[in-house]
C-alpha cells in the first residue's frame, strides 16, 4: 500500500492596473508586444520601479491565510535562459518572502475538516507567453512583468480530492479578497502539482514529479491521477529508480498522460543572488493598518450563514464556496424567503438550468428575479411544480415573474369555495369510490386529491384541496 503525497504551488496574477516594476498596463489579449516599454523589455540602462499596490495585496492574502507577513522583504534574482524572459532573470523573493507559514483549512463532504499548510508565498514577476504557429514559435512580452504572487504549499495533501479541495479554497479566498480575477483559462490562476508516492508508515519524502501550467479544476485531478498510477507501476515493476526522476512533466489531455518536458532544475542551478537594482520592500505601519482590514472570507460568511439563517454546514459551504454564489444567494434572501427554498432553487433548480458554461453571473434569471419566484410559491401564488414551469419561461424570456405567471396561466386557486365546488362535482361523480374510502381503503384519498388537481389544471391549492377533502370525506 502506498501513500500519495502532493505539495501545489499557485501562481495568481494580481489584479493591479500596471506592471510588477514599470507603468506599463497589465493586460489579456491585447495586440502582441503593445504593453512593453523599456523596463519590461529589460533594455539596457532601464531600472525597475516597484508597485507599492503589490504588497498591499500580497499582505491581504498574507492575513487572510494567518500567516507570517516580514514587514521587511527583499528581492532576489533567478536567473534562466527561456525566450520569453527578455532579461535572462526573473525577478523574485527566496530568501525572505513576504508571506510565510500560513494555514488553509479545506471541508470535507462528511463534515470534517483538515488544515494545509501553507510554506510561503512571495511576490515575483510573470515571464511573457511563447505562441507556437506550426514551425514558427513567436514571443509575446505583453505578460512580461505582471506581478504574481506564487503561493507553495506544504506537502500535506494525500488525494486528489483534498488537493481540488485546498485549489478550490485558495481560489475562492483570492476571488473575495479581490486581489485577482483567478481566471484559470486566461492563466491569472495557474498550477504546478508536484507528487510523489511512499509506503505506508514511511516519513521519507521520495523523488517528486512536477506537472506544470494545468488551467482546471479537473485537469489537475485527472493528472494526478495518471502520475500516481505511473509511479506506482514504476515501484511494483522494481524500475522506481530508472523510470521516476526529478523532472518536470505536462499533461496531456488528449492522450491521457503526462509526458517529460525537462529535467527539474535544484535551487543552485538558477544561481538566486540578492537583486541589485531594487531596495528592500517595507510594509508601513499605516500600510500594515489598511492592508489587514481584509472583507469577510469564505469560512466567516459560512459561520454567518449557519447562525443567521439556520442553514446546515454543508449548505452554508456550497453557497460560500464562490463569491458570485454567496452574493446571488444573499440578494434572493433580501426578498425575504426563507433559507431552505433559497439553497434548493439557487443550487438545484437554477444551476441544473445553466448550461454550455453559463454562471450565476451569465444566469439569464437573476438573483432579485428568482427570489421573487421563491417568494410566490411560499405566498401560495403558485406550486412548486408551477414555479419549475414558470423558471423554464423566465430561462428563455425576457419577463417579470408574476407577468410570467399570468401569462402561463399558474396562478394558484386558494378560494376555499372555488375548490370546494370542484370537489363536489368529483366526489358526486365517483359515489362508488367514497363508499371504498369510508369501508377502510385509505389510500383512495390520493385518487380524489389527484382528480381535484386535474379538474382544477393543476391550479388549487394543495393545503385547501387537501383539508376540505378529509372534511368532506369524513
Amino acid at each position: 500500500m502506498f501513500e500519495i503525497v502532493i505539495g501545489l504551488e499557485v501562481h495568481v496574477q494580481l489584479n493591479t492596473k500596471t506592471k510588477l516594476f514599470c507603468s506599463c498596463p497589465t493586460s489579456f489579449n491585447h495586440k502582441q508586444n503593445t504593453n512593453t516599454c523599456p523596463t519590461c523589455l529589460a533594455l539596457p540602462g532601464a531600472l525597475p520601479v516597484f508597485n507599492k499596490e503589490v504588497l498591499k495585496k500580497a499582505v491581504m492574502f498574507g492575513t487572510a491565510i494567518d500567516a507570517t507577513i516580514n514587514r521587511t522583504s527583499y528581492f532576489d534574482r533567478k536567473s534562466y535562459f527561456y525566450p520569453d524572459s527578455p532579461s535572462a532573470y526573473q525577478i523574485t523573493q527566496l530568501y525572505t518572502p513576504i508571506v510565510e507559514h500560513g494555514k488553509l483549512e479545506i471541508d470535507f463532504e462528511d463534515g470534517s475538516k483538515k488544515i494545509i499548510g501553507i510554506n510561503r508565498a512571495h511576490i515575483e514577476a510573470d515571464a511573457g507567453k511563447n505562441i507556437h504557429d506550426g514551425d514558427i514559435s513567436k514571443v509575446d512580452l505583453n505578460r512580461a512583468g505582471t506581478p504574481l504572487l506564487e503561493i507553495v504549499s506544504e506537502p500535506d495533501m494525500r488525494s486528489a480530492e483534498e488537493a481540488i479541495l485546498y485549489l478550490k479554497k485558495l481560489h475562492s479566498i483570492v476571488r473575495y479578497l479581490d486581489i485577482s480575477d483567478a481566471n484559470m483559462q486566461e492563466g491569472s490562476f495557474r498550477v504546478d502539482v508536484n507528487v510523489s508516492i511512499r509506503p505506508k508508515g514511511d516519513e521519507n519524502l521520495y523523488t517528486r514529479v512536477e506537472i506544470k501550467n494545468i488551467n482546471s479544476f479537473r485537469f489537475i485531478q485527472r493528472a494526478i491521477e495518471l502520475e500516481v498510477a505511473r509511479q506506482k507501476e514504476a515501484w511494483e515493476d522494481g524500475v522506481y529508480d530508472q523510470e521516476i526522476v526529478q523532472e518536470t512533466r505536462l499533461f496531456d489531455q488528449a492522450k491521457q498522460e503526462t509526458r517529460s518536458m525537462r529535467g527539474k532544475e535544484e535551487a543552485a542551478d538558477y544561481r538566486y543572488f540578492p537583486e541589485p537594482d531594487l531596495l528592500k520592500a517595507v510594509v508601513t505601519d499605516e500600510m500594515y493598518v489598511q492592508a489587514t482590514q481584509i472583507p469577510e472570507l469564505p469560512d466567516e460568511k459560512k459561520e454567518r450563514f449557519v447562525k443567521d439563517f439556520g442553514m446546515n454546514e454543508y449548505n452554508a459551504s456550497v453557497i460560500t464556496s464562490t463569491l458570485e454564489m454567496a452574493k446571488f444567494f444573499e440578494e434572493m434572501m433580501d426578498e425575504g424567503i426563507s433559507a431552505k427554498n433559497a439553497v434548493t432553487w439557487l443550487t438545484v433548480e437554477l444551476q441544473g438550468r445553466l448550461k454550455g458554461g453559463m454562471s450565476v453571473e451569465t444566469s439569464p434569471v437573476d438573483a432579485k428575479k428568482l427570489g421573487m419566484l421563491v417568494k410566490r410559491i411560499e405566498d401560495n401564488t403558485i406550486s412548486g411544480k408551477a414555479a419549475k414551469e414558470v423558471l423554464d419561461y423566465l430561462m428563455e424570456n425576457e419577463s417579470g415573474v408574476d407577468d410570467a405567471i399570468d401569462k402561463l396561466g399558474l396562478k394558484q386557486v386558494s378560494d376555499t369555495g372555488a375548490i370546494e365546488a370542484i370537489i363536489d362535482e368529483i366526489l358526486a361523480a365517483n359515489q362508488d369510490k367514497v363508499a371504498e374510502y369510508k369501508s377502510g381503503k385509505d389510500k383512495l384519498f390520493g385518487f380524489f386529491v389527484g382528480q381535484t388537481m386535474k379538474a382544477s389544471k393543476g391550479s388549487a391549492n394543495p393545503q385547501a384541496v387537501n383539508d376540505i377533502l378529509k372534511a368532506k370525506l369524513s
